[in-house]
């Protein structure tokens, strides 16, 4: 036989749901997540609105407007609705949906999930008129967007190696330019990284994280030109890395390593490390235990397993963001998080996602920690991508001498 059609394994899992379909929204592009599921380009003039409904039995049905009529002609469609008026999109709505009582969109009750949020408040009032009932489409956007491929997985895993390396020259030549009295500041050391990542053939859309000493208790800090921060002996060094290859359906390796510019890190310093480091390793091992045993975990619970180890340990308070994010695409992908702090993300970890494990304790004005690896779930196994994890905090000038 054949293999399926997106069209029909998406129609298979909504079988398996139990849900009537999955109705697909778009407005001026407010919907990356849809055009990437039902494979349509991106291009080309869209200032109208359009639905695509899958049922769970039966033919799809394109709704679109008659400015824009051709807008979904890529995926398949029995039925097309051409609307002119809201009248005529109220109706083809209702046509559309048929009978279908309870159907899937892309939204997050009370925006639970941001990342799968995606349709606006109205119009799920628009459908809700229909009379059918909306529930979230999270479950199925992780399935088919987050969810990758076998050659997918093996080019993220070549991302981290090829980043893992780049840590090290990136170490090495804050040592050189240290010792040998060589401009070095965040900014430099900035670029440097951005030169290796394109000499790996590899790409990023956004530039790395380098942050030292208090610049480092800031989680998302930047880089810049004009207000550019020296690299000195005995600074505490935050090198946040993330990059893919350079084929359009590459994921992203994200990694994140801790070195110190002298011969050891500073007791405080080590102390803090060693307190996240033993919160990534809770949060491993609990999704390598599940996850080898067939066991469901969720996010949310991998990311309690590392909570619980900083907040014994008094650190709860700086520990401000969720402990690790899904990898897709975009560094932040579409699959479940391990977050239980700023969402509570219920969704499983389920065969085929990629995502990074981060946690971090952040003291401000003084300094920050934060130890990040990747893990992907493939053949029922979880796997830490470009193993093994940092340990200690990288005593710079004694390691690259």
């Amino acid at each position: 036989m054949p293999p399926m059609t997106r069209i029909e394994q998406i129609a298979a899992a909504l079988r398996e749901s139990g849900l009537d379909g999955w109705l697909f929204y778009d407005f001026r592009l407010s919907d990356p997540l849809a055009y990437r599921i039902l494979g349509l380009p991106e291009r080309g003039i869209t200032t109208r609105r359009w639905f695509y409904f899958i049922p769970a039995e039966g033919e799809p049905c394109a709704i679109v407007s008659a400015v824009e009529a051709q807008r979904l002609d890529a995926p398949p469609a029995a039925r097309r609705i051409v609307y002119r008026s809201v009248e005529e999109l109220t109706a083809a709505l209702a046509a559309a949906l048929g009978a279908a009582r309870v159907i899937a969109m892309n939204y997050s009750p009370d925006c639970a999930i941001p990342h799968v949020s995606r349709v606006d408040a109205g119009t799920l009032e628009l459908v809700r008129a229909t009379g059918v009932e909306i529930v979230t489409a999270a479950d199925l956007i992780q399935r088919f967007e987050a969810a990758l491929t076998a050659p997918q997985l093996a080019g993220h895993r070549r991302a981290a190696a090829g980043l893992r390396v780049i840590v090290n020259e990136t170490f090495a030549e804050i040592a050189r330019r240290v010792r040998h009295r060589m401009a070095c500041t965040e900014f430099t050391i900035q670029k440097f990284v951005l030169g290796r990542i394109a000499a790996h053939r590899m790409r990023t859309d956004e530039p790395p994280i380098v942050a030292i000493n208090a610049n480092a208790a800031n989680p998302h800090y930047a880089p810049a030109e004009e207000r550019d921060t020296p690299i000195r002996f005995g600074d505490l060094v935050l090198l946040d890395l993330f990059a893919k290859e350079l084929d359009d359906d590459a994921i992203y390796g994200d990694l994140t390593w801790m070195g110190v510019v002298g011969d050891r890190a500073d007791d405080e310093h080590a102390r803090v490390f060693r307190v996240v480091a033993a919160a990534r390793n809770a949060a491993v091992a609990l999704i390598q235990l599940r996850v080898g045993a067939g066991a469901p975990v969720s996010g949310a619970e991998a990311d309690r397993a590392a909570r619980a180890v900083i907040e014994a340990a008094g650190y709860g308070d700086a520990f401000v963001h969720r402990t690790g994010h899904s990898i897709g695409r975009e560094v932040h992908g579409a699959g479940a998080n391990l977050d239980s702090l700023e969402t509570r993300d219920h969704r499983r970890l389920i065969e085929g996602t990629c995502f990074s494990v981060e946690p971090g304790v952040y003291l401000p004005g003084r300094f920050g920690i934060r130890s990040e690896l990747d893990m992907t779930i493939e053949n029922g196994r979880a796997e830490i991508s470009a193993a093994p994890p940092q340990h200690e905090i990288i005593p710079i000038m004694a390691r690259y001498a």
